[in-house]
């Protein structure tokens, strides 16, 4: 950065969570601190504990005053949330879906890109490319709190868990896909189950298809979950971008994280798109308590996520050269177990920093 370029500060509230969480959060910092000062970003970061810990010793998974706190944040970093004796129900609803709503962050954008070097699990054909965008509506859909349980612990006992699709909820998820495929190849495909959900998914393919018609040169086609996600595995390379509701999208991106050689490189970004409040990132995979404390956490889902955040703030070149210091890292054959190598989190992630050294060196 030259002398006379200004400097941006931004605000980043920082949340690593649990397990691995805490162990891939740090080092990610310190990479973007180093992409931070090529490019004039001044982190200031706004650490909190928030967690399962903090939920045994509170009661509460974050303050009551928790999201006004956020709320003075320009970004939100999250790690991976969740511990044994901390049903997974009450560690989301208390910090995850809070977060997600009371900042209209109601886009969920998922990259599913097959990295140099990494071997798919899939038997590919030649030239396959895998490298597609999943776009999950994130505020509604099946994930409501619409419902309840009657005559707990009798033979009578029953569930009633409703999904909400609104008309304004669907048209912005689908909107912002369609807009994301016109930047592209032209393609969405769009997740339903019409066949069998007769009342949500007629409505989520009616409004996805009325607001196509203000982007002509999109094409729009409809899959039936079960058939989508088979084709994930068996022509993944078909696909450019896919818009899904909140629970479709969920399932179809840990797929879609799995096919590109593992849960622990893939990046996740809950947007408020307007900006009126902080988008938050995330990697894809959980706290993952088996191998927390052994040093071999897989840092690039987070690192990938920071990447993400960079593009998000309107630092599109930052955003690249991150990702392709992770590209540059994995090439190099510098991995963590869960991808086939012996590599330490701490290695991997030095591995990256020392990349975007040398792209500041070359630049």
């Amino acid at each position: 950065m030259s002398s006379a370029q200004s400097t941006q500060q931004v605000k980043v509230a920082v949340i690593p969570g649990d397990g691995i969480g805490t162990e891939v959060m740090e080092p990610t910092l310190g990479i973007l601190e180093t992409v931070g000062e090529k490019h004039g970003l001044e982190f200031a970061w706004q650490h909190h504990d928030w967690s399962c810990e903090h939920y045994t010793r509170t009661g509460r998974m974050m303050p009551e005053d928790g999201l006004d706190q956020l709320a003075e944040a320009d970004q939100i970093l999250l790690g991976a949330v969740g511990f044994p004796g901390v049903p997974d129900h009450v560690s989301l609803w208390g910090l995850l879906i809070p977060i997600r709503r009371a900042f209209k962050q109601y886009i969920n954008l998922r990259p599913v890109r097959l990295m140099p070097g990494i071997e798919c699990p899939l038997r590919l054909r030649d030239g396959t490319d895998i490298d597609f965008l999943v776009v999950r509506e994130n505020n509604e859909g099946e994930y409501s709190e619409v419902g309840g349980r009657m005559y707990r612990g009798t033979p009578d006992e029953f569930a009633v868990q409703e999904s909400v699709f609104t008309r304004r909820g669907v048209e912005r998820a689908a909107r912002y896909a369609l807009q994301l495929a016109a930047d592209r190849s032209g393609s969405l495909a769009s997740a339903t189950k019409s066949n069998g959900i007769v009342h949500t998914m007629p409505f989520w393919d009616e409004v996805v298809h009325q607001t196509a018609q203000d982007f002509p040169g999109v094409e729009v086609r409809d899959y039936h979950i079960d058939a989508l996600s088979a084709l994930f595995v068996l022509d993944p390379g078909r696909f450019d971008v896919v818009v899904a509701s909140n629970l479709f999208g969920d399932i179809l991106t840990d797929l879609g994280a799995a096919i590109i050689g593992s849960i622990g490189i893939a990046p996740s970004a809950n947007l408020n798109p307007e900006g009126e409040h902080p988008s938050m990132f995330e990697p894809v995979h959980g706290s993952a308590p088996d191998i927390a404390g052994q040093g071999i956490a897989n840092p690039l889902g987070q690192i990938w996520a920071a990447s993400m955040m960079l593009d998000h703030l309107g630092h599109p070149r930052a955003a690249g050269e991150l990702v392709a210091a992770v590209e540059a890292s994995l090439a190099a054959g510098i991995r963590t177990p869960d991808l086939g190598g012996s590599a330490t989190t701490t290695e991997v992630a030095e591995a990256v920093r020392q990349h975007v050294r040398d792209q500041e060196a070359d630049a």
